[in-house]
């Protein structure tokens, strides 16, 4: 049964058979996933009041261990976005009462982000609700199959990975 992708590359034979479509096989498809995947996703943080983009910073903190505080700096580099994009999530987050913004016990002069036991619990939640969502997308794989199919896209991002250390 041919899905989106095959109908694509097949319409590309078509018009230009010269020209080798396999990434679309494979890059198409991881691309097609997360656009299908995505709404659901924002879904279930929404139902928790969130975004996606909120959810990273509080999960980034959680996920960090215990006093789940990082500096601003320390957020930003890890969730690949600007300064200015985290500072407009952080006072939303602060507002909701799910982080604080405390002065650095190691440097006086500069600021942490805290995360509160509001926001530990919510992130805590919204974490475990999102795997059960996610995990429903693969229940139709056998276990040796999710393991395959991770240890491929495993190979293929350390190399993306390695290419962007790179540049």
């Amino acid at each position: 049964m041919a899905d989106h992708v095959d109908r694509l590359r097949a319409q590309w034979a078509r018009e230009l058979p010269d020209l080798d479509t396999e990434p679309m096989a494979i890059l198409g498809r991881a691309r097609r996933l997360t656009l299908l995947a995505g709404s659901s996703i924002e879904k279930t943080f929404a139902g928790f009041g969130l975004d996606r983009g909120e959810f990273d910073v509080i999960s980034t903190l959680r996920r960090s261990g215990p006093p789940y505080r990082l500096t601003p700096t320390e957020l930003y580099s890890t969730l690949m976005i600007s300064s200015g994009g985290l500072t407009h999530r952080l006072g939303r987050l602060e507002k909701a009462g799910l982080i604080a913004r405390e002065k650095s016990v190691s440097d006086g002069r500069s600021l942490e982000v805290v995360l509160t036991p509001a926001g530990i619990s919510l992130a805590e939640e919204a974490f475990r609700a999102d795997m059960a969502n996610e995990a429903r997308y693969l229940a139709h794989l056998a276990p040796a199959e999710r393991e395959a199919l991770a240890g491929l896209l495993r190979r293929l991002l350390e190399e993306l990975e390695a290419g962007d250390a790179k540049a």
